[in-house]
């Protein structure tokens, strides 16, 4: 029982470096193919796009609930390996790259959401805690092509994607080969349409779920823009000299660190109380962007990322253990994907409306629309309570 969770995150680790494996090379491929800079936020939002639409399919048919999960774990991070694997064909162009990255967001619907379900099967009492692991693998995962990016720098862009294709085979073969199906599993015996919606009528599923979506409005905006905040920084400063690939994982991973502290506050103050709090100061992080993004002070800018970076990911993983132990029992796996589903859909508009007003809108005031998303979670939180 012991190693199944470091198994889990391990795992959860390896396969989810597929995420933003596109975006720490899209300067290769934006110069490889002559593809305008807007292209960033296609890329981002193709691959979150597969992702909504896995969701759905997975939490329509209960997939999870109603197969061994670790089997369509393995299934899904062999298949999203071999789709990421795609954007290295010769000749490629860009809506193929578009497609491909899709088709790796799909199947991440059976790892992500796939991985908690399992965590659920085996921790009850401590599933915040578990789950904070497990989210900060996430958090690991997706920063980790920009290290390898940093590394790499006079390697050519391929070898990212095969790294993280590689890596995403073996935590694959690890939940297959070393995690067998949970103790608490309740597997659906059958379709269920109704399953899908079941948890949204219950108050306290409703409050948690709208307050992740909320979280989720900023959350990938703020990781997918990170790298564009730090360009622009040096353009405005050529002096600064920062090597945007490191700090952007550094920035982006540092985040695993609070998912895993806010996971162990949570036994102690409640999972509700920490997200609300860690929402609250993404919140103010978003609003006090203008006065740091273009600081004079390299230092000031860099401390405040961080503790961006810290507190926009901190609240997610209680998001979901609220999620999970609302929702019933017997389609706990479809409420947690659905929801998934949901917020991950709120992702996309808030990256696209970032893209579409950056040639309207300063750099420096820019990043105060994410804090629509912060604001209507805490209303609805605050108003539960």
């Amino acid at each position: 029982m012991r190693r199944i969770l470091p198994i889990i995150v391990i795992s959860q680790f390896f396969c989810t470096s597929l995420w933003f494996a596109g975006n720490s090379i899209v300067s290769d491929l934006v110069a490889a193919l002559g593809l305008a800079n807007s292209f960033l936020a296609h890329l981002t939002s193709a691959i979150q796009f597969g992702f909504i639409a896995g969701t759905l399919v997975f939490a329509i048919f209960t997939i999870s609930d109603r197969f061994s999960p670790s089997r369509v774990f393995f299934l899904s991070a062999v298949l999203a390996g071999l789709f990421n694997l795609g954007i290295t064909l010769a000749n490629i162009g860009s809506s193929e790259i578009l497609i491909f990255r899709f088709l790796t967001g799909f199947f991440l619907a059976g790892i992500y959401p796939v991985g908690m379900k399992i965590a659920s099967d085996y921790y009850q009492a401590s599933l915040g805690k578990s789950l904070g692991f497990l989210v900060g693998a996430l958090v690991l995962g997706t920063a980790f092509p920009h290290l390898i990016k940093s590394v790499a720098l006079d390697f050519p862009w391929k070898y990212v994607v095969y790294a993280t294709t590689a890596l995403s085979l073996m935590g694959g073969l690890c939940i297959l080969l070393f995690v067998p199906d949970g103790p608490y599993r309740k597997p659906s015996q059958k379709f269920d349409i109704k399953a899908c919606m079941a948890g949204f009528s219950k108050p306290d599923f409703r409050s948690a779920a709208v307050g992740y979506f909320g979280h989720m409005w900023e959350l990938y905006a703020f990781w997918a823009f990170v790298p564009l905040m730090l360009a622009a920084y040096q353009d405005f400063y050529p002096d600064a000299n920062l090597n945007v690939p490191l700090l952007s994982f550094l920035i982006i991973g540092s985040g695993a660190i609070a998912c895993v502290f806010s996971g162990i506050l949570s036994l102690r103050f409640g999972a509700k109380q920490v997200a609300t709090a860690a929402l609250l100061l993404s919140c103010i992080c978003c609003l006090l962007s203008p006065f740091f993004l273009f600081a004079e002070s390299v230092l000031e800018l860099l401390i405040f990322l961080f503790i961006w970076g810290l507190a926009v990911i901190a609240d997610s993983p209680l998001f979901s253990t609220l999620v999970a132990q609302s929702g019933p029992e017997e389609s706990r796996g479809t409420a947690l994907t659905l929801v998934n589903s949901i917020g991950f859909s709120i992702t996309i508009i808030s990256i696209q409306t970032i893209n579409l007003f950056t040639h309207i809108i300063s750099p420096q005031y820019i990043y105060l629309i994410l804090a629509i998303g912060p604001i209507l979670g805490l209303a609805q939180l605050w108003r539960r309570r």
